[in-house]
């Protein structure tokens, strides 16, 4: 198979499993339901959703050590059946504390090796424009929840919340059923590369490593705010039921855009230029609906917030193609992804804290912006490198 025919093999690959497991960033339309369902309060699912992502990272960093001595196929499939089975677990729980294993830990768990796995083979065989390629990759999250979150919305209203769930873990089976045969017919043999990335990820170059880590987890804290309570904080500022599903679809949709936009400035710009302006782009969002609260301008101000989350999320992945060995890029990322799972530990959890309080998003929003400062201070310290003939450049670095 020619090189072009395996990228397009691994690309689709990693769209097909990738798609419904980013079904995650639409927890939020399950926020209501499972709240009436199972009792609990939006604190506790606010919870569920950072577990979730500590066991999304948790499976992005064991996603290297596995692919060395299991074939990429056959772990996709494992993977799927673990998150499937999350999903069952939730769509028959009697208690909070099921409905939390289900989604908190197997769901988000196959949901990490999965999405390394299948990053790892696109960098594999893509040889030019990687900034774009990962760009679309990391995309895929949001894009999985701009399609399913209208989907939930009308099969909660017709069937309700366990259907939808099981529903979902159905989806997720065939999806990576599907994307193993295409990850065998891509011919991705990652075990040669594991050793091979090991040594190429031996210089971690820390003080670029935190940095980056610092940009992205500072991003992530605002943009998963947004991402995990987008239906939620629509209503909190006067939106109705409708035009929350309606803002949970935009939004994602422009994160997803972000996030292919992210990768594809990097590919043209300078790392820190992009991360500066994504970190000024959602502070303008924070500011501009802390001084004019309303339902019409939370949705374009939350999309701004989620937005500036996007493009770091692309543009970091890009810098990791462009600072590191196309073969490190796995280990790389998974540790780097410790960042994002830090960002949904702190602030999202905050504002859940905060809304069970005051009923409402003011403060959280107000607390966003000024993470958003931070962000454009840490940013301004990353190195500028181009990449040339293949080789990284080194010759300007702050």
């Amino acid at each position: 198979m020619s090189g072009p025919q395996r990228s397009a093999a691994a690309v689709s690959a990693a769209t097909v499993a990738n798609l419904p497991l980013g079904t995650l960033y639409a927890f939020s339309v399950f926020l209501k339901p499972v709240e009436a369902l199972l009792g609990a309060s939006r604190a506790e699912l606010s919870a569920v959703f950072a577990f979730a992502t500590v066991t999304l990272t948790l499976g992005m960093n064991l996603a290297p050590r596995l692919y060395r001595s299991i074939a990429p196929a056959t772990l996709i499939v494992a993977s799927g059946v673990c998150s499937a089975a999350g999903l069952a677990l939730c769509a028959n729980a009697s208690g909070f504390w099921q409905f939390g294993a289900g989604y908190g830990v197997l769901f988000g768990l196959g949901a990490g090796v999965v999405f390394t796995v299948s990053q790892q083979g696109v960098n594999q065989t893509v040889a030019s424009r990687r900034g774009l390629a990962n760009g679309y990759v990391v995309s895929l999250y949001p894009l999985g929840a701009m399609l399913g979150a209208p989907v939930f919305g009308w099969a909660i209203e017709g069937w309700g919340a366990r259907a939808t769930l099981a529903g979902l873990a159905a989806v997720v089976l065939a999806a990576s059923v599907i994307a193993a045969g295409l990850l065998h017919v891509a011919e991705i043999r990652m075990r040669a590369d594991a050793r091979a990335g090991e040594t190429a990820a031996s210089d971690w170059q820390w003080p670029l490593f935190l940095r980056l880590a610092g940009v992205f987890v500072l991003a992530a804290a605002a943009g998963l705010t947004v991402m995990s309570q987008v239906a939620g904080m629509v209503q909190a500022y006067g939106g109705t039921t409708a035009l929350a599903l309606g803002a949970t679809t935009l939004i994602t949709g422009a994160i997803a855009a972000a996030r292919i936009g992210g990768g594809w400035l990097v590919d043209r710009f300078e790392v820190p230029h992009v991360a500066v302006f994504a970190h000024l782009w959602s502070l303008a969002g924070a500011v501009a609906l802390s001084v004019w609260p309303g339902p019409l301008l939370a949705v374009p101000a939350l999309a701004m917030i989620g937005m500036g989350y996007g493009f770091v999320s692309g543009l970091t992945v890009g810098a990791i193609a462009r600072y590191w060995h196309p073969d490190a890029f796995g280990r790389v990322a998974s540790r780097l992804y410790i960042a994002w799972c830090a960002g949904a530990l702190t602030l999202p959890v905050l504002a859940g804290w905060l809304y069970d309080r005051t009923q409402g998003y003011g403060t959280a929003v107000m607390v966003a912006g000024a993470v958003n400062v931070i962000g454009v201070i840490v940013a301004l310290g990353l190195p500028r490198r181009r990449e040339r003939s293949g080789r990284r450049d080194t010759a300007e670095v702050r």
